[in-house]
């Protein structure tokens, strides 16, 4: 069996970064893909980028990763720029849209936010019609292996991790499917989650490594992990990072602050 962990959204956070990585390793998994939001929102973002880069085999392109090397006149951004420095903004400039890979016969497409954009947001309870469009092959993601489209699909961008299946459409339902649904999934996030639980969030993917002779399930498993988040804060303060208060105030309590 095969194990890949998933991580998303960062934002700087290394306490959290750093907790994450020990779970993973004292799990034995030794595959990691990042889901993009490497930066931004906490004072490690230079070294999130780094340790991203010497620990995953993939990182895929997120929001703040590439609006980052855009033109900055807010204090907050001009910072980020700055610690993060021209090579690292370059590298976040050409990471690519999204990953496909197989496990236990089904095609897993990861990516950021949507399948049209990293900056369409697809929140939980989206409608049907918008989750069904997470599965297109769109002029971002290429068309794979030629028209077949993901099984499985997961993202992060809204820092809430959920799981749901949703069923194909008839006119997409066959004997090739082993099943009338697709799934779909968020990983939530490394450093500022969302859902009301302040500790980071990814998820570890189970499963054959090559195609089964016979139909075979795919596990995806929600990880919690604590952290020192006083710590968090107290590298935001003595950074002299801008906007160090509404950081503060997301990762202690979980919850978005604008």
């Amino acid at each position: 069996m095969e194990k890949i962990a998933i991580i998303s959204d960062i934002h700087g956070n290394m306490p959290a970064l750093d907790a994450v990585l020990y779970d993973i390793d004292r799990r034995g998994i030794r595959r990691i893909i990042c889901l993009g939001d490497l930066v931004g929102k906490g004072p490690g973002s230079a070294e999130a980028v780094d340790r991203t880069r010497d620990v995953c085999e993939t990182v895929v392109q997120g929001n703040w990763d590439i609006g980052i090397t855009y033109p900055q006149d807010q204090p907050a951004g001009l910072w980020h720029q700055q610690q993060l420095g021209e090579e690292r903004l370059a590298y976040l400039a050409q990471l690519p849209f999204s990953v496909d890979l197989h496990m236990s016969g089904k095609l897993i497409r990861l990516f950021h936010a949507s399948a049209q954009s990293v900056f369409h947001r697809v929140k939980r309870k989206a409608p049907k019609e918008e989750r069904l469009a997470m599965f297109q092959n769109t002029e971002m993601t290429g068309i794979p292996y030629g028209q077949r489209q993901p099984d499985i699909v997961g993202y992060g961008d809204i820092h809430l991790p959920y799981l749901l299946t949703i069923k194909n459409p008839p006119e997409e339902r066959s004997a090739k499917h082993t099943g009338d649904g697709r799934i779909l999934f968020n990983a939530g996030s490394v450093g500022t989650p969302y859902d009301g639980i302040p500790q980071a969030s990814y998820c570890v993917l189970e499963g054959e490594a090559e195609s089964p002779a016979v139909p075979a399930g795919i596990s995806i498993q929600f990880v919690r992990v604590p952290y020192d988040i006083g710590r968090a804060v107290q590298l935001a303060y003595a950074a002299e990072m801008p906007e160090s208060r509404r950081y503060e105030l997301e990762i202690t309590t979980g919850l978005v602050h604008k």
